[in-house]
């Protein structure tokens, strides 16, 4: 009798160490970093590949885990009981539930799985092989089950179609790990901003990032040479739309470099220069268009410059490949700025002034705030979206957690809004404002 004891008491525990490598393996395999696996891949790990391969198919690999762990649990527990139940009869089974719990809890769920967590990559690295070789044999019995949960599911309406990770998860987990990592001190704000930059130009139109046009520089092709050249250097643009007769005419862009080559084969200088024989034809692209298609029209045409219309032609503003850039690294002001723009000014009773026509994502990137952007572009386009009418000077609205008062107004432009910012936004402009 004894004999068996031990043997009994030694094929539990030799159970119990493999429900602690399936319990620690499956920790390890779905909080393993896809990213790091991939270089590694990459750089010739054949484990890091195996670790990979596993997680692809990540419903088998959980099932396979959980069946052969539910499974040595059980087979551990019938042989404890079976074997002391010839020593205290029934009340066996009362103790080896109560013991059974507190083993497996502490030794084959906690303490591997904490393991796993501490060390994550490496434990999966090194449970690669034994559970390919595990979910390669449980694979059939795994494939059976699964068409059975599926089976049931689908009485209650429930279809598998999305099961796969869908490119909206993929974006939202990596900007969820980098803002952690941000709150953790380990990724900087300016790194967090261009990753969050790359990850929204999915979102953005082309009206995200434009210039409008109540801010666009543009000349009139029948003013004199000279103004012309005048004008176009004092807007500092590499590239000034022209018009005819009116402003909504725009016959054509003029660049700076073919008038300097023009002004170069001239005896006069700029004068008597041909200006129309400059402009190069213009490019018109919708307000709806997404700022990645624009992207790649931008490298299709070798061009960085096209013009903004709405759905009835008329012109918007303009949209350039620069725009693009700073959604990503942030504003970076011309070589002729005395200091870099600021978004929002500071008042002494901690509220922030702040013009009309600034750009909500500016304004959250440069003061760490979170207003909504998905209905409105600018500041005051939010506060005219969420009053529902145009405010007057004076008036006070309270949304988001934000207070907003209009300062200023130009006929039906607010240009000036104060606002008033939460405890916890504060934080973050004071630390903004610190780096």
């Amino acid at each position: 009798m004894d004999t068996v004891l031990l043997l009994t008491l030694g094929a539990v525990v030799l159970l119990l160490a493999f429900s602690a490598f399936f319990a620690g393996s499956e920790t390890a395999l779905t909080a393993v970093s896809p990213g790091k696996m991939h270089q590694l891949e990459i750089d010739g790990s054949r484990a890091a590949a195996r670790v990979n391969r596993l997680v692809g198919n990540r419903e088998r690999l959980i099932g396979a885990l959980l069946l052969g762990n539910t499974f040595v649990n059980i087979l551990a527990s019938s042989l404890a009981t079976s074997v002391l139940e010839h020593r205290y009869g029934h009340n066996a089974v009362v103790i080896v539930a109560a013991a059974m719990t507190a083993i497996v809890l502490i030794f084959a769920e906690v303490l591997p799985k904490t393991l796993a967590i501490a060390r994550t990559d490496n434990f999966a690295l090194i449970v690669a092989r034994p559970v390919a070789i595990v979910v390669s044999v449980l694979g059939p019995i795994v494939g059976t089950v699964q068409a059975i949960v599926w089976l049931m599911l689908h009485l209650f309406g429930i279809r598998g179609e999305n099961k796969g990770i869908v490119a909206d998860e993929v974006h939202d987990e990596i900007r969820g790990t980098v803002y952690l990592r941000h709150q953790q001190g380990s990724v900087e704000r300016e790194s967090r901003d261009m990753i969050s930059g790359v990850l929204d130009l999915r979102e953005l139109t082309v009206a995200d990032v434009m210039t409008h046009r109540k801010k666009m520089t543009s000349v009139d092709i029948g003013l004199p040479a000279d103004d012309i050249v005048r004008a176009v250097l004092a807007s500092r643009r590499s590239r000034v739309p022209v018009w005819r007769d009116e402003p909504e005419n725009i016959i054509g862009v003029l660049r700076t470099k073919s008038i300097i080559r023009a002004a170069m084969g001239n005896a006069g200088a700029f004068k008597g220069l041909d200006m129309a024989s400059l402009l190069s034809p213009p490019w018109f692209v919708p307000e709806t268009m997404g700022v990645e298609e624009l992207l790649d029209a931008f490298r299709e045409r070798r061009s960085h410059f096209a013009l903004v219309v709405d759905e009835y032609g008329v012109i918007m503003g303009v949209v350039t490949r620069e725009d693009i850039l700073d959604e990503v690294f942030g504003r970076i002001p011309d070589d002729h700025q005395s200091r870099p723009q600021v978004t929002a000014r500071q008042q002494p009773d901690g509220s922030y002034l702040v013009e009309g026509t600034t750009p909500i994502r500016d304004l959250n990137r440069e003061m760490d705030w979170n207003l909504p952007d998905e209905e409105a572009t600018t500041v005051a386009g939010l506060v005219i979206h969420e009053a529902r009418t145009i405010p007057e000077v004076g008036q006070r609205f309270a949304f988001y957690g934000y207070k907003f008062e209009v300062m200023r107004r130009q006929r039906n432009q607010i240009t000036v809004i104060r606002v008033v910012v939460p405890e916890t936004a504060k934080e973050k402009a004071a630390a903004a404002a610190g780096k």
